[in-house]
């Protein structure tokens, strides 16, 4: 009974920035993992970054590290994600999910994650 829903997409030129929010309604414990994942055209879904809400604990796919930040508030009910250096290759339709642990998976599979948002499109243009 998690509902996610997603803000802050948006059109920007290459290099500029923007941060996306994602709000978790009926949030819970048997949840801990929160994250966001993209899809571009044509393209398989990825992930970006992922959380721990309980711990913490942090994890940026490796395109996007020094540029992107995951983060949570004190309340732990937002997730954000702080997108810097934007570039064309970041266009894609951006989507947050939650879910739980799985032991043996990476914490980008998808697997791990049975509730999305209905996605916010990124756009970046030279």
């Amino acid at each position: 009974q998690v509902q996610l829903v997603e803000s802050g997409g948006g059109s920007v030129q290459a290099g500029g920035s923007l941060r996306l929010s994602c709000s978790a309604s009926g949030y819970s414990n048997s949840t801990p993992w929160m994250g966001w994942f993209r899809q571009a055209p044509g393209k398989e879904r990825e992930g970006v970054a992922v959380i721990y809400t309980v711990g913490s604990s942090t994890y940026h796919a490796d395109s996007v590290k020094g540029r992107f930040t995951i983060s949570q508030d004190n309340a732990k009910n937002m997730v954000y994600l702080q997108m810097n250096m934007l570039q064309p290759e970041d266009t894609a339709m951006y989507y947050c999910a939650a879910g739980r642990s799985e032991v043996g998976t990476s914490v980008f599979a998808i697997r791990r994650y049975n509730y999305w948002g209905q996605g916010t499109q990124v756009t970046v243009s030279t």
